[in-house]
C-alpha cells in the first residue's frame, strides 16, 4: 500500500519519521487528495474497511472525509515507522452546544514528544503542531492555528485570520475561533465507526445536507460547497455559482481531480435531470 499511496500523493520515496517527514507527508497529502463527502449524496455510504478506502482514494484517485483520510494517513505513517494512533474530536466551528465526536485526527510521538496531525480536515490547511500549550503556527495562507489547553474539553485546536480579508501577516483578520477539541484518550475502532456512522446518516448535518468538496492549493484552498465553487489565496477570493451539470463536472474533473460520470452528478441531485 505505502507505494501506492506515495505515488498518489506525488512523493518518490518515503520520508524520514521525525518532524520535517511528518511535515512533509502532510502536505503532500493534502495538496493532492481532495476533502469530499460526495458517496453520501449519491447513496453508497462511507466505508472504513481498509481495502475499500485504498480502492477509492488511492486506485480511483477520489477523495475523502476525516474518517478516510486519517485512516489512510496512520497506515501510511506507521508503514514508514513513526509511532501514531488516531484521536476522536469535537469540532466547533458554527457550534452553539457542545458537538459530537465526529472528527478524528492523529497523534504522532517524534523523539518522545507528542504532535498532531491531521490530514483530513478540509479548508485552510491546518500543519502539524507539537503538543504544546500556546503554541501557534501559520499556514502558507496566512491562517494560523494555536493550540490550546480547555479545562472542560482537552485540547483546543483555534484558528485565526480569513485569507481572503487579511494581507498573510494578520492585518485585519477575526478573533480566534474554535476549530476542534480533543481528549488523549485510547480511540478503539467502534469509536471511530460509530463517530462514521453519525456523520454520514445522522438528518440535518453538515456532510448529509451538503456537498462538500475542498483542496489544499500552494497558497490557499478551493472550495465548492454544492452549486458555490470558491478560490482562496492570500489576499483574495474569487467566487461564483456554477449554472449547470456540466460545468459542475468539469470542475470536479479539472480542479479537484475528481471524475464522476454523468449518472452520479445526476444523483447528487444539485441539478435538474436532463
Amino acid at each position: 500500500m505505502l507505494d501506492a499511496y506515495l505515488a498518489r500523493i506525488g512523493l518518490d520515496a518515503a520520508p524520514s519519521p521525525d518532524a520535517d517527514g511528518l511535515a512533509a507527508i502532510q502536505r503532500a497529502h493534502r495538496l493532492a487528495i481532495p476533502f469530499e463527502n460526495l458517496d453520501i449524496p449519491i447513496g453508497r455510504g462511507i466505508s472504513l474497511d481498509p481495502a475499500a478506502i485504498d480502492a477509492k482514494i488511492v486506485g480511483r484517485r477520489r477523495g475523502g472525509y476525516c474518517f478516510e483520510q486519517n485512516q489512510l494517513f496512520l497506515r501510511a505513517l506507521r508503514e514508514i515507522g513513526f509511532d501514531a494512533r488516531a484521536l476522536m474530536a469535537r469540532v466547533w466551528l458554527g457550534a452553539e452546544e457542545t458537538p459530537p465526536l465526529t472528527h478524528t485526527l492523529n497523534l504522532v510521538m517524534i523523539d518522545d514528544e507528542p504532535w498532531i496531525a491531521d490530514a483530513g480536515f478540509g479548508g485552510s490547511y491546518s500543519p502539524p503542531m507539537r503538543l504544546v500549550a500556546d503554541s501557534e503556527r501559520a499556514a502558507p495562507d496566512g491562517t494560523r492555528h494555536r493550540l490550546s489547553r480547555d479545562e472542560t474539553y482537552g485540547w483546543m485546536l483555534e484558528r485565526r485570520g480569513d485569507p481572503a480579508k487579511t494581507d498573510g501577516r494578520g492585518a485585519g483578520a477575526p478573533g480566534w475561533l474554535r476549530q476542534y477539541s480533543f481528549t488523549l484518550a485510547t480511540v478503539w475502532p467502534v469509536d471511530l465507526a460509530v463517530g462514521n456512522h453519525f456523520t454520514s446518516t445522522a438528518p440535518g448535518t453538515r456532510f448529509t445536507t451538503l456537498k462538500v468538496v475542498s483542496r489544499a492549493s500552494s497558497e490557499g484552498f478551493v472550495s465548492l460547497t454544492d452549486r458555490h465553487f470558491t478560490r482562496r489565496q492570500t489576499g483574495s477570493v474569487a467566487e461564483h455559482d456554477v449554472v449547470d451539470a456540466a460545468e459542475y463536472r468539469a470542475l470536479l474533473a479539472d480542479v479537484f481531480g475528481i471524475a464522476l460520470d454523468a449518472d452520479e452528478i445526476v444523483r447528487l441531485g444539485l441539478f435538474p435531470a436532463g
